[in-house]
């Protein structure tokens, strides 16, 4: 099976959550392979075909952390493009990050994350992430408060 998302015929569309819980947001570490290897981040991933958004993020922060959320909005966009030494497009992801509330649950984490951190939104500076993370989450903290 070959990976659809390594030099793909478009992009991909992906989601994400800044989960707030108590005033504290959840990033992940993810695991040492692509996309973001070994780097902090928000849950998310791809959007399945037939899936709104709203579903889709739903789905992959329960699958990622088993954690409950209720997506409130859009908190921007991010687009990630590498691309290979002859110039060819590599990866190419449209990610649409939303502003969440956390539900219910404890992280339990699957195979693509190594780390949970319920932390501060100012504690994620200094640490290594993906491109804007902490752009993404103080946007999300003002449509949350």
């Amino acid at each position: 099976m070959s990976d659809t998302r390594t030099y793909p015929a478009a992009p991909i569309l992906a989601v994400s959550a800044a989960i707030v819980r108590d005033g504290r947001v959840l990033i992940v570490r993810r695991a040492a392979r692509a996309p973001a290897a070994s780097l902090y981040t928000l849950p998310g991933g791809g959007v399945e075909a037939g899936e709104t958004l709203v579903e889709a993020v739903t789905r992959e922060v329960l699958e990622e952390t088993a954690l409950a959320i209720a997506p409130v909005a859009l908190a921007g966009y991010r687009e990630v493009i590498v691309r290979d030494d002859d110039g060819r497009v590599r990866r190419h992801f449209v990610i649409l990050p939303f502003a969440a509330r956390w539900v219910a649950g404890e992280p339990v984490l699957n195979d693509e994350l190594t780390e949970a951190l319920w932390l501060e939104p100012a504690a994620v500076e200094g640490l290594p992430t993906t491109a804007g993370l902490a752009g993404i989450i103080a946007d999300a903290m003002a449509l949350l408060t």
